[in-house]
């Protein structure tokens, strides 16, 4: 997975003892790139996402591509992902919420090149709460995906 050189992401705290915990939080962290990389490279069939995915999350990963896709746009900037929390359900499933900051992440015409910069609100910061789930090749899939801009949990 390749992002352009105008597309960073910063993991601030996004480090497990566990082996378990280090193993879901590594393959989280690759999720985020597939996903920001299928959309920086305008290609709907990654196959990192079905990879990384599962489920409804993937259901909502493939429309979130494609809504980038059909109107023309890209990202750029740096999202810094920070405070990853665990909740064990079993050996093979994980809770992972953890904050985003896109303060600094923009939206980018792909025809024009016009960057839409918006300015830096509580909805700049966004909660993510996920379910992942270890399939019988080891990789943690994410199965559920929810988040919510402007939480009080991630705004500073």
């Amino acid at each position: 997975m390749t992002l352009p050189a105008d597309v960073k992401e910063v993991f601030e705290g996004w480090h497990a003892t566990d082996t378990a915990d280090a193993g879901a939080l590594a393959d989280a962290k690759r999720r985020i790139e597939a996903t920001d990389a299928a959309i920086a490279n305008n290609n709907l069939n990654s196959k990192a996402i079905p990879y990384y995915y599962t489920g409804k999350a993937l259901l909502g990963a493939a429309d979130w591509i494609k809504g980038y896709t059909d109107d023309n746009y890209t990202i750029t900037g740096t999202t810094r992902y920070y405070s990853p929390q665990f909740t064990k359900y079993d050996k093979d499933s994980v809770g992972l919420a953890y904050c985003s900051d896109e303060s600094k992440a923009f939206d980018k015409n792909r025809k024009t090149g016009k960057v839409d910069k918006t300015a830096v609100t509580n909805k700049s910061y966004v909660f993510y709460n996920t379910r992942m789930d270890r399939n019988a090749k080891g990789v943690w899939q994410t199965s559920m995906l929810a988040s919510v801009r402007g939480s009080a949990k991630c705004t500073p």
